[in-house]
């Protein structure tokens, strides 16, 4: 399988799926940007783009004890593509444009309409998951041929020349052609690592990690809907998200959405379930640093040593590492925070070895 791309930050997830499923009014609620969102298809042109906080009651937290100038979470970049119809990676609907946007997320979201309300227009004429998800993972696949397609011919023109090294590019090609005829996305496909980094170049769209959310209205009617989405993704993550309840959410006060979630008999709003499984997606994790002038929350990859997780901050950090000072979540907490862990002897210094932990508080040390 595929790696995921080398995570910037924010982290870039696309808002995908056809056209009228719900997904600009899914964006206004996860961003509050007021991205226009009506009942009619292809409102969307230009793709809109908004930055979400991620919501960590571990910052707050840390911060209640640090009492910093100020407490800046990590975030995740939405950006609302618009709806593709089939025949898209032919340009239908101007679906070659709209592709084009998906080319640099670093994950796809794949918005797809759970319920029948006849008011609300469906391109196709009716609800039904599957034909849906199938129809937009086509365009996706096809758009992916072409593109190796593509690199196949100049691949076979360069090895008739005697170019040595573009004989395993080419056989790497022909093995992604081969897969994505037989309908079957990129990142299904068992690839070692030095093709893995080399297919990166071709951005790939059916190579993107992939979730789904399903937008449903009400949460027992529309269960039948949501069955059949998961019955057809192979065991991919599902969101239930009511994406106009989202939008209800996002227009209150923060003082006034516990009471509103509460009546609604929710324990948190969709945009937590829809982070917390793009992380999971992405193999994402969080650390912190903490400090009087500062706290703050690192997105990092899952398994990476200390001087990477150092390079999220400033690559001089991971350039000139010495060690990292790191203080567990719980102990940082349980401790009262550094001067506490410390005294306790919770307060670890850690070489360059050292696996950074989801929930770490790190005080890195550098020379440069």
């Amino acid at each position: 399988m595929p790696a995921a791309d080398p995570i910037r930050t924010p982290m870039q997830c696309a808002l995908v799926g056809l056209p009228n499923v719900g997904k600009s009014t899914l964006f206004n609620a996860l961003t509050s940007a007021g991205a226009e969102a009506q009942n009619f298809p292809f409102c969307t042109i230009e793709p809109n783009t908004g930055v979400v906080q991620v919501p960590d009651p571990r910052l707050e937290r840390i911060s209640e004890i640090v009492r910093p100038e100020r407490t800046i979470p990590t975030s995740v970049e939405f950006i609302d593509i618009a709806g593709l119809v089939s025949g898209a990676s032919q340009g239908d609907g101007l679906g070659n444009q709209f592709l084009s946007h998906i080319r640099q997320a670093h994950a796809i979201a794949q918005v797809v309409r759970c319920f029948q309300d006849d008011s609300i227009v469906h391109v196709n004429g009716r609800a039904a998951p599957s034909d849906d998800v199938d129809i937009i993972n086509t365009e996706l696949m096809l758009a992916d041929l072409q593109t190796c397609e593509k690199a196949r011919d100049g691949l076979q023109r360069q090895a008739r020349s005697g170019i040595a090294e573009s004989r395993e590019a080419l056989a790497l090609i022909e093995r992604l052609c081969g897969h994505l005829e037989a309908g079957r996305p990129v990142r299904t496909l068992e690839l070692d690592e030095a093709a893995q980094r080399r297919i990166r170049e071709y951005h790939l769209l059916s190579a993107k990690p992939m979730l789904y959310i399903a937008n449903i209205q009400d949460e027992r009617a529309d269960a039948g809907y949501v069955e059949q989405l998961c019955s057809c993704v192979q065991g991919a993550e599902v969101v239930a998200v009511n994406s106009l309840l989202e939008a209800e959410i996002a227009e209150l006060e923060p003082d006034e959405r516990g009471e509103f979630l509460l009546e609604a008999g929710l324990d948190e709003p969709g945009l937590n379930r829809v982070i917390r499984a793009g992380y999971a997606l992405l193999n994402l994790q969080t650390f912190f640093t903490a400090g009087p002038k500062e706290c703050r929350a690192w997105t990092f990859t899952t398994g990476a040593p200390a001087p990477s997780a150092a390079g999220r901050i400033h690559s001089d950090f991971e350039r000139g590492f010495i060690r990292a000072e790191v203080i567990g979540y719980e102990d940082f907490i349980r401790c009262g925070g550094e001067a506490g862990a410390r005294e306790a002897g919770r307060l670890r210094q850690e070489g360059k070895e050292y696996t950074v932990q989801d929930g770490d508080v790190i005080h890195f040390r550098f020379n440069v």
